[in-house]
């Protein structure tokens, strides 16, 4: 049984926000197009900062794996056990947690 406590939820995520904004991973749990102190929404500096692009390279697959174990490190054990069924990638981990709360 999860007990959802919303107050946690709301510092969890701009502390989560804050740890991927540090590690220009932001991408990895937020649409591409969405604004961040990061990410410019500007079309000439947007395409100047690919830090976080979504091409399948090393680097990027890397990033995700670490972006992943960030939320499932950072979550309670029956959140994770909740999300880990129906979460294959950090957006979809990202949107249930939020969908549950």
């Amino acid at each position: 049984m999860i007990i959802v406590e919303n107050a946690q939820y709301a510092s969890w995520v701009e502390l989560f926000k804050i740890h991927c904004w540090a590690f220009q991973a932001i991408d990895h749990i937020l649409p591409n197009n969405a604004p961040t102190p990061e990410k410019p929404t500007s079309g000439t500096e947007a395409a100047k900062d690919k830090t976080t692009t979504s091409t399948p390279d090393a680097s990027w697959s890397r990033v995700y794996a670490i972006v992943l174990q960030w939320i499932y490190g950072t979550i309670s054990n029956d959140l994770l056990h909740t999300i880990l069924k129906s979460a294959p990638t950090a957006v979809h981990a990202w949107a249930a947690i939020a969908n549950i709360f």
